[in-house]
């Protein structure tokens, strides 16, 4: 089995700042792709930002320039710096890590952590 936990949501002002943590665990195997996505009340799951493990990085426009993902392979965990949050950012953030097992790719998704940005 694999777990998949998230840390470090809560509460913030507006221009604030937080740091998501995501640490898989359990029969890891080659990750492939991590990544964030959010999904606020009454919408849909969107992309936050994703990572291959060679390091490229892909984000969501209305983040760009504000928020930062990063890994450590060797400690199977994914980061996401969101700095100068608004209101319009909040959401439940989940990790998402995309796995090669005996050649099938299998998606693996977090609980997720609040997020939430206060006026």
């Amino acid at each position: 089995q694999v777990q998949v936990v998230e840390s470090g949501g809560g509460l913030v002002q507006a221009g604030g700042s937080l740091r998501l943590s995501c640490a898989a665990s359990g029969r890891i195997f080659r990750i492939n792709t991590m990544g964030w996505y959010h999904q606020a009340p009454g919408k849909q799951r969107e992309l936050v930002a994703t990572i291959t493990n060679g390091g490229s990085t892909n984000y969501a426009d209305s983040v760009k320039g504000r928020f930062t993902i990063s890994r450590d392979n060797a400690k199977n965990t994914v980061y996401l710096q969101m700095n100068s949050l608004n209101p319009d950012d909040t959401a439940v953030y989940y990790c998402t890590l995309q796995m090669r097992v005996l050649g099938v790719l299998y998606d693996y998704w977090g609980q997720g952590t609040q997020v939430t940005v206060s006026s």
